[in-house]
Parts: C-alpha cells; structure tokens; sequence
C-alpha cells in the first residue's frame, strides 16, 4: 500500500508514479527487466565495432568499447528518466553499429574516427530538426494506421531476432529461414525457458520476464557444466573468473573517447560525404520514429490521436545520444525497442530509465557478471515481448485497402529483411502512392510526401551501393 509518506517523496513527486499509477518497486523492477534483455550490447557492441580493421589498419580495442559502451548508454539512458519521464533505455543501436563497421569502414574505407564523425554530425543534424520541431511534426504526419503497423511490425523483428537467438530459427543453403537443430544443448534450454516464462505469465506471476532470464541462465550454466563441457553456448552461462574490474579506454593513452576526424570530407568528396551521413541520418531518424511509437502504443502512452505527449523531450535525448554516441566512438545512441520489456512489467516513468542507466554504469565494473547470461536466455523475453506488441493490430481497418496494405507492407518488410527502417519506408510510400492514385491529396499531410520522396532516394542509393 502507497502512504502518503510515499506519496510526498521526491520518487513519487518528480516522476509522478502515482499518476501514471506506478509504484516504486515497480518501476525497479522494470528497470532490471529491460537491462537484463539489452545487456547483450555490452558484448555485442564490441564484436562488431572490434572486428574490422579501418583503411589504416586500427583496430579499436574492445575493452574500450565495452567500458564506453556502458557508459555512454549509462548516462543517456539516465538522461532520458529525468528529462523525458518515460522508461525508455538508449544504447549504441544494433544495425546502427554494423552500418558504421561494414559500410562506412569496411566499404567507403573511412578510418574510424573519420566514420564515427559521420555518426556525430548525423546527431548534430537531427538535434537541430528536434528544436526546430521538425522531427515531431513528422511523426505527428505519419497516419494512425501505419502507427500500429509500425508498432506489431517491431514486435514481429524482436520475435525473430529472439528466435534466432535461440537458436530455433536458422540460415541453410536451401533455404533463407529453416527449423534449428532441436537436439542442440543451447536449444532445448531456450524452449524450457520460453515454455517457463509462457507459464509464470499465464499464472500471472509479476516479474515473469526477468524471473524465466534468470532461470534459464541458472539452467544454462549448469548444462553448461555437466552435459556440454562449457561449449554449448556462444557466450555467457559461464562462472566468470572474476567480478570486478576497472573500466578501460576512457582516460589514459589507450583512449578512444573524442578521437573524430573531419577528414571525411577530404577523404570522399563532398558530395559522397553529404550522402553518407544522409543514409546515416535517415536509418537513424525513423528507426527511432517507429522505436517510439511502438513503445508508446505498449505502454498506452499514446493520445486517442496516437500521438506521444511530450515526444519532443524524447527525441532530443535520442539525438543527443546519436551525437555522444560518435562522440565517444561507439557509434550512434538510440532508443531501444527492448524496453517494452520493462514496459511489460509494469515500467510507467523515468525511475525505469534511471535504474536501467545506473546499471549500465555499474556494468563498467562488474562487466564479467553481466556476461553470464547468455542470448538463449533473453530470446524468450524478446519472443514474447514481441507477441504482446501484435495486440496493436486490432485497430487496423483491414478492409480499407488504402490504409491496410501499407499497414501490412510496414508489418511484412521489418522481421523479413531485417531492417525497421524498411518497414517504414515501404509503408509510407505505399500510402503517399495510393491515396494520391485515389485522388485524395487532402487525407496526407506535406511532410508525409517529404518523406515518401526521401525514402525513394534512400531505396535507390541502398540499390547502388
């Protein structure tokens, strides 16, 4: 029961549980149920940021990136509890990432610090479009239709990425997706988990997602043990060897934190250095577009009109966190849609937020214990979080054909190429194209048209490269 001691706290006060109808252990509880299914950027950011070596040889030493990758989502993730008031996490964005290491470094032969220059400007550039209102005036322009499309096709890419972390969905030679090899160690602790985790929360169990990620992890380890010598995951479900240690790559020599190099513009042409941080800028901007709105259909933050209250405070966090993010050379910082995990158990304010960044802060210390839970153990969680996302498509008209199908173009391209910023960009040029075929200029707004042309020359320049 909330007393009115609780009531006058500063918790309650400045993050306004009570009207949100949250409560304090509620909100801590949320906050742990989203770290717990992010936490894999810490080990994730580093392998692919740490794996590919720039036009001049170096390599970015992982450690660093790991004790940066911390930080920076530590402190972005705070900022987001106390400006924004919503229990939404940031971290260096997954595809973000990639797109930097293979694209920029791997392809264009960028150096790192010139690449993660792109990075920085791309943020600075999405910041002004924030305080000029700019980026909010866009996701207001984007059809309420496509909004729930956006929000169950998210749900559908963390089902699969969840699958595929578990090892049940896999790549042959025959065929893009196949059934994973149920005989596998690494599988059959997945499935238990996710057949737990589908249990607590048939049962009702409060805690239900975070409760199924540490039994699996405790499940994991002892297989780990005693069936497959240590050798049936690909990472985590191991005792580490040690629990503390001092955060590396942020001071010293061994620093990579501020190395940018505008040298870019030199290294490309100006023409082919504005197109680069244009894609960038693009993938960035309406990932975290559809990252929002699905979180805020999850949450029920929404207005009637789906619009997110105070989404401009939102997205100025998100660029700022684009432009830290380059800044300290771990690539751009972005909502992540792995807060509907927190959502889902009850997370309502930004005391979710705060505990998840005060994690990752503590992370920099205690990144061995971190790395005991392995993907098999999270991919339940992001299966389900996933299939609670879909409750949004109820709300579709289905027999409006004008509205359904680029509902269902959005719903179909995010899970099957990988990628939310083609959901959204099929989606809304599918819409732009048929309501002007049916003559009806008046149902789309101006920015819409803006974006549809945009998305047109995204599409093309993807085609070229």
């Amino acid at each position: 029961m909330t007393t009115n001691h609780n009531r006058n706290s500063w918790p309650y006060q400045f993050f306004q549980l009570e009207d949100r109808k949250a409560t304090l252990l509620g909100e801590i509880r949320a906050g742990f149920a989203t770290f717990v299914v992010m936490a894999y950027i810490i080990f994730v950011n580093p392998s692919i940021l740490g794996g590919v070596a720039d036009s001049i040889g170096m390599v970015m030493p992982p450690a660093a990136i790991l004790s940066l990758t911390c930080l920076t989502a530590g402190i972005m993730t705070i900022f987001m509890g106390l400006y924004a008031n919503y229990p939404f996490a940031l971290a260096p964005g997954m595809g973000l990432n990639a797109v930097v290491a293979f694209q920029l470094v791997g392809q264009m032969g960028l150096t790192w610090g010139q690449a993660m220059t792109v990075v920085l400007i791309e943020g600075l550039i999405i910041f002004v479009l924030v305080l000029t209102h700019f980026r909010e005036a866009m996701m207001d322009a984007i059809p309420v239709s496509l909004k729930k499309s956006i929000g169950a096709g998210i749900g559908l890419f963390l089902a699969l990425i969840g699958g595929v972390n578990g090892g049940i969905i896999v790549t042959t030679a025959d065929t893009p997706l196949a059934l994973g090899d149920l005989s596998q160690v690494n599988v059959i602790t997945f499935l238990s988990g996710l057949l737990l985790t589908v249990w607590l929360m048939a049962r009702g169990v409060k805690g239900a997602i975070l409760w199924g990620i540490g039994a699996t992890t405790l499940l994991a380890i002892a297989l780990n043990l005693m069936v497959a010598d240590g050798t049936a995951f690909s990472s985590g479900a191991q005792v580490p060897a040690e629990f503390i240690g001092l955060p590396q790559g942020i001071f010293g020599p061994e620093s990579i934190f501020g190395r940018v190099d505008f040298g870019l513009f030199t290294q490309l042409g100006i023409l082919a250095a504005i197109l680069a941080v244009f894609s960038l800028l693009l993938t960035d901007f309406f990932d975290t577009m559809g990252t929002v709105v699905g979180l805020g259909e999850e949450g029920g933050f929404l207005t009637r009109e789906g619009k997110l209250p105070g989404v401009n405070r939102v997205l100025l966090v998100d660029s700022v966190g684009a432009a830290f993010g380059g800044f300290a050379n771990v690539s751009s910082n972005t909502t992540y849609i792995e807060s509907a995990a927190g959502i889902v158990e009850g997370g309502r304010t930004g005391l979710t937020a705060v505990v998840v960044g005060m994690l990752f802060l503590l992370c920099m210390f205690f990144s061995p214990l971190a790395g005991i839970i392995p993907a098999e153990a999270t991919a339940p969680a992001l299966i389900l979080v996933g299939f609670l996302m879909m409750s949004t498509l109820r709300d579709i008209p289905w027999r409006d054909y004008e509205e359904s199908i680029p509902a269902f173009l959005t719903l179909l391209l995010m899970p099957l190429t990988y990628s939310i910023t083609n959901g959204i960009g099929a989606g809304i040029i599918t819409y732009t194209v048929l309501k002007l075929l049916a003559r009806k200029r008046h149902e789309i707004h101006w920015l819409l048209i803006v974006a549809a042309v945009a998305f047109v020359v995204y599409f093309a320049l993807s085609a070229q490269s």
